[in-house]
């Protein structure tokens, strides 16, 4: 099964990862929105992100605006692939939160899409092409988008 975690680190969050809802549905992704903060949670996000691979997991969405620690915090706790979601809503209006997803150490890879919605759905995206190495529905539906001008 092709499962993926979506965390957000505020509820708040929840309205800007939903815009990528219906590209999950359409590439058959099986996702989970869970509310779970680097600074807030922290212990929770390392429990996590240590057990996501046993749990069935194939990638981890981590988005959260500001400082912007929480695919860092998941990349610290898991060998499986993170894709990072800036989000909007600190005082330089997302180039903070792109800047601390951005910036990871070496050896610890964070993928980081762009600020927002549009990061959202790319995020969805990349875990489609990502998946579609092992998947031939996932990648034939993955040929499609891209006839139609990645557009659903």
């Amino acid at each position: 099964m092709n499962k993926i975690a979506i965390l957000i680190g505020s509820e708040t969050d929840r309205v800007t990862m939903e815009a990528a809802n219906a590209y999950y549905e359409y590439f058959n992704i099986s996702f989970e929105i869970k509310v779970l903060s680097a600074h807030r949670t922290p212990v929770e996000v390392h429990e996590f992100a240590s057990n996501a691979k046993i749990n069935g997991y194939k990638i981890i969405v981590g988005a959260a605006g500001m400082a912007a620690h929480l695919a860092g915090a998941i990349k610290a706790n898991t060998t499986l692939p993170v894709i990072g979601v800036p989000l909007d809503g600190g005082i330089l209006t997302g180039l903070d939160s792109l800047l601390s997803t951005l910036q990871m150490p070496k050896g610890v890879p964070v993928a980081t899409v762009t600020v927002g919605k549009a990061g959202a759905i790319n995020a969805a995206i990349l875990c489609a092409e990502i998946l579609a190495l092992n998947d031939d529905s996932i990648s034939e539906k993955l040929t499609k988008f891209k006839e139609n001008g990645a557009k659903l």
